[in-house]
């Protein structure tokens, strides 16, 4: 399945969700208005960041000229989504994730009025290991950051060779 096809699939999942037409953005609106939702789930912002990305590389893709799949889109973009939307299906989405994270615990045997509160407890996405591609795609600054420490490094054995070049000279 090709990038538009897993973005509709994942379009019409949330659309029916939340009774709209634009159901990713009703997702992305829901996570921006959720308290405490990095605090609670882990990789919160990641999901919410890669839905605004591939949100706007399908609003690219559908309203831009010589904007397309090929030259818009990685294989990983595809599986991601898909893969989102089986996190959605079997609950382990962030906002599932939040919603059960928040609920209040029932109080056992060992704990008093005079314990200390309960912590909200951090969610992980160890449920959706199944739907996990492998391996994970980089996020695009780590290959900005990886790029300039290549250049530090080369410029700082172009020093060194120079420095050894005017050492030998005397």
């Amino acid at each position: 399945m090709g990038f538009m096809d897993a973005y509709k699939n994942l379009e019409k999942l949330c659309g029916e969700m939340y009774g709209q037409q634009n159901g990713v953005s009703a997702y992305i609106d829901e996570m921006k208005q959720t308290p405490r939702g990095s605090l609670c789930v882990k990789n919160w912002d990641e999901d919410l960041e890669n839905l605004k990305h591939y949100r706007w590389v399908r609003n690219q893709i559908s309203h831009e000229p010589n904007c397309n799949e090929v030259n818009m889109c990685e294989p990983y973009d595809t599986v991601w989504l898909e893969h989102f939307h089986g996190r959605i299906m079997n609950q382990s989405d962030p906002l599932a994730l939040y919603q059960k994270s928040s609920v209040p615990k029932k109080a056992t045997a060992s704990q008093t009025d005079h314990d200390q509160p309960p912590q909200t407890p951090v969610a992980t996405n160890s449920q959706s290991a199944k739907y996990a591609p492998s391996p994970l795609k980089p996020r695009k600054h780590s290959k900005r950051v990886g790029y300039l420490v290549f250049l530090i490094l080369a410029f700082l054995l172009a020093l060194a060779a120079f420095i050894v070049y005017k050492a030998h000279l005397f």
